[in-house]
């Protein structure tokens, strides 16, 4: 079951194109997101660790959450926890001051959400605007996030735009 919105997961789970049976679990999978994805923008926008509260993310997190970055990002590595989540956004806003999402797709099946999230970011330290995309699949199990597998397009130009020199295949 598709739901398609360019802002807001809880106004598509809203619209109800032909909700199946589970259609409560599936506005309640995008409501959690509605408010991650809310959270993590004004968390990297305040300047992350010791600038903004990470209590809004950790609401959205389950206590065993693992996240999946690409290994050759400056952020990349497995994050476990909200305390490894709070780490990982803590390194997300070292190297972002502005995450916004230009268009967000959501694929509902289950427990099991893939988010398409086209975004602009603008760098900290080059200053430099990466319009990027990143697929994530994603688990909300009990209306809390459970893991998250994010899949860039093009781990390079975030590299690039951050400052980070990386070899081209």
């Amino acid at each position: 079951m598709t739901q398609e919105n360019p802002t807001h997961p809880s106004q598509a789970a809203a619209a109800g194109t032909g909700t199946p049976t589970g259609g409560q679990a599936r506005g309640d999978a995008l409501a959690v997101l509605e408010k991650f994805y809310a959270a993590e923008a004004d968390y990297i926008a305040a300047g992350g660790l010791g600038k903004a509260s990470f209590d809004e993310l950790a609401a959205c997190l389950d206590p065993d959450v693992v996240m999946y970055q690409a290994p050759g990002l400056p952020y990349g590595g497995t994050w476990r926890g909200p305390r490894g989540i709070e780490e990982f956004m803590a390194a997300m806003s070292e190297a972002w001051q502005s995450l916004e999402f230009v268009e967000q797709k959501f694929v509902v099946d289950g427990d099991s959400v893939a988010v398409f999230n086209r975004g602009r970011l603008q760098a900290r330290a080059t200053g430099r605007i990466l319009d990027t995309a990143v697929m994530q699949l994603i688990t909300v199990e009990r209306g809390l996030i459970t893991e998250i597998h994010p899949f860039y397009w093009d781990t390079i130009a975030v590299a690039e735009a951050l400052g980070v020199k990386q070899e081209r295949r």
